[in-house]
């Protein structure tokens, strides 16, 4: 063997040796990453259980906020909470799902849509005030919503909707594209096989797209301010649901989202800006609700993608 095919050989051994300390530093560096988002995530939720765990019952759950500490409690938030979720989500998945099918499979590729793309990429980074300040102009003054809740459904509806948009496209870049072709060649046309194959294939990652959007949505408080939230609540918005057929009553549907409306993060906003400590314990355990009731919509949402994907098979 020659001294040039020995160098090159231990020049390659050592490439190679280098790589793998490189990547062994990198898993490293990921470990520890890890390790310290978990330990910051179990410290912040430790830190509410010590000081609100004391306040979490039965009755601290079904009694309406007061100006006695011992009294407070928050039922018209969490009522709020999942009313306003309900309506973002119901909003966002029927505006952003459409609109990422119709941008990846049926939008022709040219600048216009490339500007769209741009803009919709950007909007799943702007700040959630500015989402705030939009449905105050416009569902708020324009539209004479007022600060009801079928305003925060909407305000908090468009700040998912850029992140369900995007989720949606790149789910659906994911399918391979002979699936399409097989379609075709069976005779099927673009919107048979965007509904039969394409959708059910890439609704995995749709739902995936759908959880981030919410777990951000619940916990935010600017946007609900700027159109209005109050504070304080004492009683809950008129229930659409009826023991009589047909069940549901359009009247009180309509007047349900017309109702004033507080969300968690506010009530613990109030709460913490308040210098009695007894309040603070109050809002340490509306945190801890808060994290359960995402945990709750999580794991729905996962269960989903569960079914789901098991009822696809490749």
């Amino acid at each position: 063997m020659s001294k040039g095919s020995v160098e090159a050989q231990q020049h390659l051994l050592y490439r190679i040796k280098k790589l793998r300390f490189m990547d062994t530093v990198f898993e490293a560096l990921g470990i520890i990453a890890v390790f310290l988002v978990m330990t910051f995530i179990f410290a912040i939720i430790l830190d509410l259980f010590m000081d609100g765990l004391r306040r979490l019952s039965l009755g601290f759950l079904t009694s309406y906020p007061s100006r006695f500490p011992e009294k407070a409690g928050i039922l018209s938030a969490w009522v709020g909470t999942i009313y306003v979720m309900a309506g973002a989500v119901f909003w966002s998945v029927i505006l952003g799902v459409p609109a990422g099918i119709y941008l990846e499979e049926y939008a022709r590729k040219n600048w216009l849509t490339s500007i769209i793309e741009i803009n919709i990429n950007n909007l799943a980074a702007v700040p959630s005030i500015i989402y705030g300040l939009l449905a105050l102009g416009i569902f708020v003054y324009r539209l004479g919503f007022g600060e009801s809740i079928l305003t925060g459904g909407l305000t908090l509806g468009f700040l998912m909707l850029p992140v369900i948009v995007v989720a949606t496209r790149e789910s659906i870049k994911r399918i391979p594209q002979s699936i399409r072709e097989a379609a075709y060649s069976m005779g099927a046309t673009k919107w048979e096989t965007v509904r039969d194959h394409v959708i059910p294939y890439s609704a995995g990652g749709i739902l995936t797209g759908v959880i981030i959007a919410a777990s951000r949505a619940i916990g935010e408080t600017a946007p609900l301010i700027t159109i209005g939230a109050l504070t304080f609540i004492a009683f809950l918005p008129p229930s659409p649901i009826k023991a009589d057929f047909p069940f549901v009553s359009w009247d009180s549907f309509v007047e349900m989202l017309k109702s004033p409306f507080t969300v968690i993060p506010i009530q613990m906003f109030n709460w913490i800006s308040r210098p009695q400590k007894e309040f603070h314990e109050n809002a340490a355990a509306a945190g801890l609700v808060l994290i359960a009731l995402t945990l709750v919509m999580n794991s729905l949402a996962l269960f989903l993608r569960y079914k789901v994907r098991r009822r696809v098979k490749w």
